[in-house]
């Protein structure tokens, strides 16, 4: 059963999300603070966080980053009054993985949801692993293996390396990645993401064990003018 932390202060929207979620099958639970979602999250783990743009006031935009720290597999959807299409563009190079303007038809929030975390299904398997042809991840002992022969990666290679496996086969840009992996502390012109993106291929195609299916499976494609991408060798 997938589950879903709700983080709305309005308490009628919130009853009425939670209810129709549960009635699709999903395991829901409800914060209405910015504080008490970020505690939420530092002791239990969800497949997609439903996020109210504003919070009592909070723009709840600025803690992407942290969320992403504390849980970087979670799929982020967010829900606002603000209907501009700068606001929405904000919104989703921030770390978003989806944005939806209020009132909306709780239909289409149902397929957006569902379409994030098929998304996110992809590359996500049990016991905290991570995986991709016979590449492994272990999330909770930072460690990786190709075809059982473990590689060596610093702290920022194995999250940016997790965050590829969590998000196979998405174009992931220059400033998406630098925000979800170092936190927006960086200079939005460095090319460290660029950087540590040749430091993990090389240490991957270094691998005696990549080879076949894994060389297939798991390339790190570069889109010029649009990003990267986790996927088939082609």
């Amino acid at each position: 059963m997938n589950s879903i932390l709700v983080v709305e202060d309005e308490e009628k929207l919130a009853n009425f999300l939670l209810r129709g979620l549960k009635n699709e099958g999903y395991q829901c639970e409800w914060v209405d603070r910015a504080e008490l979602m970020l505690s939420f999250l530092e002791n239990k783990t969800f497949d997609l966080i439903l996020l109210d743009r504003i919070l009592y006031g909070i723009d709840t935009i600025n803690l992407l980053p942290e969320i992403r720290r504390k849980q970087s597999s979670s799929m982020v959807l967010i829900l606002t009054a603000l209907h501009d299409i700068e606001e929405k563009i904000h919104g989703l190079r921030a770390g978003a993985d989806d944005y939806l303007a209020k009132p909306f038809d709780f239909e289409e929030l149902l397929a957006r949801i569902e379409a994030l975390i098929r998304r996110s299904d992809k590359g996500i398997s049990v016991d905290n692993m991570l995986s991709r042809g016979l590449l492994r991840m272990n999330v909770e002992s930072q460690r990786v293996w190709i075809n059982d022969q473990e590689v060596e990666l610093t702290q920022l290679e194995f999250q940016l390396l997790r965050y590829f496996l969590s998000n196979p086969d998405r174009v992931l840009s220059r400033e998406r990645i630098l925000s979800k992996v170092w936190g927006n502390t960086s200079d939005p012109m460095t090319n460290i993401v660029d950087v540590y993106i040749r430091r993990l291929r090389k240490k991957l195609l270094s691998s005696t064990a990549l080879q076949g299916e894994v060389a297939a499976d798991c390339f790190i494609h570069t889109l010029r003018g649009m990003g990267y991408r986790l996927g088939p060798c082609r």
